[in-house]
């Protein structure tokens, strides 16, 4: 009677040596893995409010209570980030305005500045190397250390005739 009930106990594989050295692998691999993540999370620079998910509670409540203040903590977190990305966003809008309005402002500038050569180039005497202004732009040098334009004084050229 004893032989039959430790045979019907344990079910067939109750003397199976290999599926109980199975076992033991798995609940040692299983063993490692569950201290492997308890010192990840000690490393871990996070609150201690991780630890909400390793915990053993005494009843649902507090493991509701525990994981929403978990989760209230995760929503702070998260619109503290979406806050400062609008924050970003609205800088770059910013100096991307002030951006395009001094482009804007140096490209009328220019304009000016062109019409104003435009008219004048009529006005200088036809002797002077002023008188071509293709000319004064392709010997004009830009100097890095001044950080200014470097361009050929004028010169009025005397024809004689003999």
């Amino acid at each position: 009677l004893q032989m039959l009930e430790q045979q019907v106990v344990g079910g067939e594989q109750a003397k199976n040596k290999d599926l109980k050295e199975k076992h033991k692998r798995r609940k040692k691999y299983a063993d490692e893995r569950r201290m492997q993540l308890v010192a990840a999370l000690q490393q871990s620079n996070e609150d201690s409010s991780d630890w909400v998910l390793l915990n053993v509670y005494d009843s649902i409540q507090e493991e509701v209570r525990a994981k929403s203040k978990l989760l209230e903590k995760m929503q702070e977190k998260l619109r503290a980030a979406e806050t400062e990305i609008k924050d970003l966003q609205s800088e770059f809008e910013l100096e991307k305005i002030d951006y395009l309005s001094t482009i804007r402002r140096l490209e009328r500038e220019l304009m000016l500045f062109q019409q104003l050569l435009d008219q004048v180039q009529s006005l200088v005497r036809r002797d002077c190397n002023y008188s071509n202004l293709e000319k004064i732009k392709r010997e004009s040098v830009w100097d890095e250390e001044t950080g200014c334009w470097k361009i050929p004084e004028p010169v009025i050229q005397k024809t004689r005739l003999p």
